[in-house]
């Protein structure tokens, strides 16, 4: 009878134990992509990305999530600090940060910086108000501009192209910082008569600015345009696609960079070839996910805009997939 009582007390034990481990779920890795502000594509990319491979976390054990931040810098900033695992940046800010020049000249080269992969174009975009006569970039000194938040790549491609035409901020009568999520409201009520934007296309806060305040997309271009697409390899010329803003109708020739997705070499390679794989065996779905992914190309995305090393497990990939 005893030892009858004493194997129902040993196994109510164990259903105990096993109870309370079914109930404790393993913890799952959070993974955080910087993106930029909420208005931007760049945070559409890191949901894309966490959207897709939220859905093989029960799997795989990894929860992700995208960050608004101020933008390319303040991430690769915090990757090298380690306060973040990966983040989205323009071509030319990876660069820069790769080879340490530049904004990074002081710090030195990233040598712990990788690349995973590039996502859409991206022009750099002048808004300007109709009835503010601006019809080419040089118009805009004296004019009202916001130039974009510090640690926003908006902010720093503003800054080299002031560089290589001799301005600075006295060449307007107003600089203003304001984000990418402010500025459309501020060229509305007036505050600013342009704002500058590194963006892909269509673009809700642009879209914001040229449907509710009669404004104009302006053209970027010229010998200086020229002399910095010679000296800089990770720039291109581009278009702002006509049609796709109400009020104007054709394209409008600048220049632009490539947005990609970096990491460092402290993100495991388990966990980069996780990603990547999840989403080039989902690209269709991830080019669905916003109009500016509606062209992208494998071949292209393992290459374009990358000068920094590509990160083992990507690499890994790649290789599985003859890729490289």
């Amino acid at each position: 009878m005893k030892a009858c009582r004493l194997t129902s007390i040993v196994m109510v034990s164990i259903a105990l134990v096993l109870e309370a481990g079914a109930a404790r779920p393993v913890q799952a890795e959070e993974l955080g992509i910087g993106t930029a502000s909420r208005a931007g594509v760049y945070f559409q990319v890191g949901q894309a990305i966490c959207r897709l491979l939220n859905v093989e976390t029960t799997q795989h054990g990894v929860a992700c999530k995208a960050l608004p931040t101020d933008g390319s810098i303040f991430n690769l900033q915090q990757i090298r600090s380690g306060k973040l695992q990966l983040g989205v940046v323009q071509s030319d800010w990876q660069y820069r940060a790769t080879n340490g020049t530049g904004i990074f000249e002081s710090v030195g080269p990233d040598t712990d910086l990788r690349a995973l992969f590039s996502v859409h174009g991206e022009s750099f975009t002048v808004v300007a108000r109709r009835d503010a006569g601006i019809k080419s970039f040089d118009d805009l000194k004296g004019k009202r501009v916001n130039i974009g938040n510090l640690g926003s790549g908006q902010r720093a491609t503003m800054e080299v192209l002031m560089d290589a035409k001799g301005w600075d901020k006295s060449i307007f009568s107003l600089a203003n910082d304001l984000s990418a999520s402010e500025q459309s409201l501020a060229l509305c009520h007036d505050r600013v008569q342009a704002m500058v934007y590194v963006v892909g296309h269509p673009n809700a806060s642009v879209a914001q600015g040229v449907n509710l305040c009669d404004a104009v997309i302006v053209p970027v271009t010229g010998p200086v345009i020229d002399r910095l697409l010679a000296d800089n390899p990770y720039y291109a010329r581009t278009q702002v696609p006509g049609g796709v803003y109400e009020g104007n109708p054709k394209p409008v020739s600048t220049f632009g960079v490539k947005a990609t997705v970096v990491a460092s070499t402290k993100l495991s390679p388990d966990t980069v070839y996780l990603l990547v794989k999840t989403v080039f065996e989902h690209l269709d779905d991830f080019k669905k996910q916003h109009p500016a992914f509606a062209g992208l190309e494998a071949a292209s995305m393992i290459k374009d805009g990358l000068s920094a090393p590509l990160h083992d497990g990507a690499l890994r990939y790649y290789r599985e997939k003859g890729w490289l």
